[in-house]
């Protein structure tokens, strides 16, 4: 018997046809993508964040051409990422609340370095596949830490996207973590400091140090600053592949574990292991691959994003973390849910 392609719905007696909405959704996703990463290239939210605008108001004010400026902001409503009434534009409540430059939760930082890095690297996906080498700097010979690092207005670029995507994680460690049974804590992979404000401000009895490359020092320094946190955050510098860590209560790695490949992860985590007392705490989150590995496409796609930026790294499931900190020698390993696609794992020394 020949496979048949249709098939019937729940409702008795009615056959539907497969239809191409979904892939041709997928498939040219990329459209909406772009056009949401160039408006906030334009800085487009700040702009509105200032108050409603219209179209010709915004054509002046972004240098648009008037060919495309219609087309363009009436795309982003239709997207649902502007409002558009009488004629004037405003920001919703999520582009409002996180891509406008002036509010305290901006996390436009991430999708500036989508925009400026991931997405042309991206262009060359189907060649990483064939290939499993990276497609960003590294593809000319280059390192993309080395370029990232010395040059400092791409540093704190690509700090601002750390802080991005770690905000909302960061909030829902420092409410689900039981923070009031220690005292002290350190951040490995810190960048800005991102999660060490959100738990400080959170937590006043804590202390906390970030730990990074030197050339972050400034950066972290400047955030925590103007956070007024300084009395009780403080910045470490050192390489975690060539030193100890500081020791502490607490050890957090966050979007840390998924750059490295087994081996170093390995060694990541058994330095984690060292570095803390009897009865510390490491926690681990990223966008944690659900263990059947067909939900968190999130993840998944995370872990492509890790083969064309690094020459090794990969996002993991919560089984495969719990077993790397079990044999480290951690105990009571468990995975537990933040926000999104992320959770985070944590063991007990």
């Amino acid at each position: 018997m020949e496979n048949c392609s249709t098939t019937l719905t729940p409702e008795a007696g009615k056959i539907s046809a497969p239809s191409t909405e979904k892939l041709l959704q997928l498939g040219m996703g990329f459209w909406g993508s772009k056009a949401l990463l160039s408006a906030v290239e334009l800085d487009l939210f700040t702009v509105l964040g200032r108050g409603p605008r219209n179209a010709t108001q915004l054509m002046e004010e972004l240098r648009l051409h008037p060919r495309s400026a219609l087309d363009f902001l009436d795309a982003l409503v239709a997207l649902g990422v502007l409002d558009r009434d009488d004629g004037l534009y405003r920001n919703t409540a999520e582009t409002g609340a996180f891509l406008d430059r002036a509010k305290p939760g901006f996390m436009g930082g991430l999708l500036l370095m989508a925009n400026n890095r991931l997405y042309p690297f991206w262009g060359s996906l189907t060649e990483a596949l064939r290939t499993g080498q990276p497609q960003n700097e590294a593809k000319q010979g280059g390192n993309p830490f080395d370029a990232i690092y010395r040059d400092e207005p791409v540093l704190r670029e690509f700090l601002g996207a750390m802080s991005g995507v770690s905000q909302g994680p960061a909030k829902a460690i420092a409410r689900k973590f039981p923070w009031q049974n220690y005292r002290s804590f350190v951040d490995v992979g810190t960048a800005q400091g991102a999660l060490m404000v959100e738990v400080a401000r959170t937590h006043e009895h804590l202390t906390g140090v970030g730990f990074d490359l030197p050339a972050v020092g400034p950066v972290f320094n400047d955030y925590i600053a103007q956070n007024d946190l300084q009395e009780r955050i403080r910045f470490h510098p050192g390489d975690f592949f060539k030193e100890a860590f500081p020791s502490a209560d607490v050890l957090v790695m966050g979007h840390i574990l998924h750059d490295w490949n087994l081996e170093q992860k390995r060694e990541l985590l058994a330095k984690s292991y060292k570095a803390l007392p009897a009865g510390g705490c490491l926690i681990v989150y990223d966008a944690v691959i659900d263990d059947e590995r067909r939900r968190n496409a999130f993840g998944l796609l995370m872990s492509l994003n890790m083969l064309i930026e690094t020459p090794g790294g990969f996002d993991y499931t919560g089984k495969q973390c719990r077993e790397w900190m079990t044999e480290a020698g951690f105990r009571e390993v468990r995975v537990e849910p933040l926000v999104g696609p992320t959770s985070m794992i944590i063991g007990v020394r």
